[in-house]
């Protein structure tokens, strides 16, 4: 009598629990995922993170609403490299990594930003800017040697 007790009890545990999840559902959660961006050198962490190892989390948090980035002759916009770094979740790039801050103040930052891979380097000139209490990136200049 017990067995059957326990049996029914854990097969009702995994259908109330497999409900609760049906009804969440897989998109379901509307609260994106918040970073704390309150210093000039959290968030070039996160950029850092965002670009080399694949972070998505705060994507659209970390770029600023005129964000431009300037590669070569091409110029991306804000809505663009958010898409493009959605898409790349989880891809870690094989790379060492540096940066240095060549200047700051209380409302904003310029980094350098050394990706060092096996041919070739790429150097991301980042200008960061205090928006009320979070610093977002607005400005990414690369260029390739």
């Amino acid at each position: 009598m017990k067995t059957l007790v326990k049996t029914f009890f854990a097969a009702a545990l995994i259908a109330v629990s497999t409900f609760a999840m049906a009804a969440e559902g897989p998109g379901s959660k509307t609260a994106k995922a918040n970073v704390n961006l309150s210093t000039a050198d959290f968030a070039l962490d996160h950029y850092v993170a965002v670009t080399t190892e694949g972070e998505s989390a705060g994507v659209e948090q970390l770029f600023a609403a005129d964000f431009s980035q300037k590669a070569n002759a091409t110029t991306n916009k804000r809505d663009e490299l958010v898409k493009f770094f959605k898409k790349q979740k989880g891809e870690k790039l094989n790379c060492a990594v540096s940066t240095n801050i060549i200047e700051e103040s209380a409302d904003y930052m310029v980094a350098k930003v050394t990706l060092k891979f096996e041919n070739f380097t790429k150097t991301d000139l980042v200008t960061l800017v205090r928006e009320g209490n979070d610093w977002k990136v607005s400005k990414s200049i690369n260029s390739y040697k």
